[in-house]
């Protein structure tokens, strides 16, 4: 480990030094992010670091874009899992701390978001058989950062932003708006966030190290955030279930199967994050939420059997038995001036 921390400072120094005889006005903007994401195998990016590159997005548009794109040439071209974490670590400070013009390059980057535009499910630093299990953790966090802003279109508002923490009743008002549709497809999109926090990897004693440590308490706001959203939503559908019509049959078993996700990531959630608060008001609500939609969905099911049987009850009653037809021909009645029955032939006059 202390040749690889050697060898990291080592890449630091010429990368900066490199940095600094740059003769264009870019020169801060790469000194700012090399400096948030050196090799060091142990520390996260100080306050200080991060603080830096946020303040690139207090001044011009054009260096806030300067910032993303050095940050994303810097995430794309290094081999070093420690440094893709930084990397990362940054941008996730960016989507919760950084000013709207950084976040809006970001969201932008580098066409409209696109899948997986982080392009880290592939990520591998094989260098040792150390950094090969740290790349676990590049690729799940990656997936977690693209799912933080994904939610984040689908809510219409950046989801651990500091300026929309504490706005409850706005969220609320919001969630009271939507049709019942788009609440349980909100809610769909939350749990499926839930979901791929709960993909961690399994070596989870890796939080020991420094790094890896701040990454899932970073991750952990996240799913802080993600609580109160669900919470707001699934009272919601709560206060609506005796008269929640316009969901469809399929939107509704979404909706259960969704709730039910959501419960079997329960255990994994408490291993994750050990030390957090459970919330068990959350999993309580879900649990009683989720009971009362199977009991709708089983109403809705007897009613459509009710109907179905009434359906064929009125179409026998329409057959008319007579010793001249043949074995299974129908004799067909006149009924409104058209014919109705079951069989294949009228009775020959």
């Amino acid at each position: 480990m202390a040749r690889i921390k050697f060898i990291g400072i080592l890449k630091d120094k010429a990368s900066i030094l490199k940095a600094t005889l740059c003769i264009n006005g870019r020169v801060s903007v790469h000194l700012a992010v090399l400096r948030a994401t050196t090799h060091d195998p142990s520390r996260p990016p100080s306050e200080t670091r991060i603080a830096s590159v946020l303040a690139l997005g207090l001044s011009s548009r054009l260096t806030a874009c300067a910032c993303i794109e050095a940050l994303m040439d810097r995430l794309h071209v290094t081999r070093s899992a420690f440094v893709a974490l930084k990397c990362l670590l940054t941008i996730h400070n960016i989507i919760s701390k950084g000013s709207f013009i950084l976040k809006d390059q970001l969201a932008y980057y580098p066409c409209f978001g696109g899948y997986n535009f982080l392009n880290l499910s592939m990520f591998c630093d094989n260098s040792d058989l150390c950094k090969l299990e740290y790349s676990s953790w590049v690729r799940w966090y990656a997936g977690v950062i693209e799912q933080n802003l994904m939610v984040s279109r689908a809510i219409g508002y950046y989801l651990n932003s500091t300026k929309t923490d504490g706005n409850k009743r706005d969220k609320e008002e919001k969630a009271l708006a939507l049709l019942d549709s788009d609440l349980a497809m909100e809610i769909e999109v939350l749990v499926e966030f839930v979901v791929r926090i709960c993909d961690a990897p399994d070596s989870l004693e890796l939080q020991k190290n420094n790094l890896v440590y701040e990454v899932v308490r970073a991750a952990g706001e996240d799913y802080r955030s993600i609580q109160r959203e669900i919470v707001v939503r699934v009272k919601e559908v709560g206060d609506r279930i005796d008269s929640v019509e316009g969901l469809s049959s399929d939107e509704l078993t979404r909706l259960i199967d969704a709730l039910e996700r959501l419960e079997s990531c329960k255990g994994k959630l408490m291993l994750l994050f050990v030390n957090r608060k459970r919330n068990d008001g959350l999993w309580e609500l879900v649990k009683e939420t989720k009971a009362r939609l199977v009991e709708m969905k089983e109403k809705r099911e007897e009613k459509r059997v009710v109907v179905f049987m009434g359906r064929n009850e009125s179409a026998e009653s329409t057959q008319c038995w007579n010793p001249f037809l043949e074995p299974g021909q129908l004799l067909l009645l006149p009924s409104g001036g058209a014919w109705v029955g079951l069989g294949p032939t009228p009775i020959a006059v």
